[in-house]
């Protein structure tokens, strides 16, 4: 069944905009996260950031470190923590392939978005990505700015 955008399930909750411009993306993996119920709550109103969080292969588990989920306020006695660390759920054998990625390659692990999908799960989709160096941005930057440009000649020549 094809996804639609009147589901109305599917929700970006946090996207991590700064990535695709720091690190060179070379594969991305969704994966499910470990929540207690008032961090679904809190996301479900809105309030999280990933773009200052990353995750990690230890011990054989996938963690998401440094990720902000705000305090849902009517929670008053299980209350979360906010920057926590998060289990991240994956099959052995992506985990095997994450870990050979960051330990063996020198690759990072980046979070790009945080969703609920049609099914009303949250998902966190993380890049296996390369740092950029400062003349690689400067480069992106000049590529997507003569895109840019390109556009506007040929919407002037029409």
């Amino acid at each position: 069944m094809a996804q639609t955008k009147s589901d109305p399930n599917y929700k970006v909750i946090a996207e991590n905009r700064r990535a695709r411009y720091d690190y060179a993306i070379d594969d991305d993996i969704e994966c499910g996260i470990i929540l207690e119920g008032s961090e679904v709550k809190s996301l479900r109103k809105g309030g999280s950031n990933i773009a200052e969080s990353y995750a990690a292969v230890e011990d054989g588990e996938l963690w998401l470190v440094n990720s902000y989920i705000a305090p849902y306020e009517q929670a008053k006695m299980f209350k979360h923590e906010e920057r926590r660390r998060r289990k991240l759920l994956v099959s052995r054998k992506e985990l095997s392939n994450l870990w050979n990625a960051t330990q063996r390659k020198g690759m990072t692990l980046v979070p790009l978005v945080m969703y609920f999908n049609h099914k009303g799960f949250v998902k966190l989709k993380i890049g296996i990505a390369k740092g950029k160096k400062n003349h690689d941005k400067r480069e992106t930057e000049a590529k997507r700015d003569w895109g840019r440009q390109k556009q506007r000649l040929l919407k002037d020549a029409r």
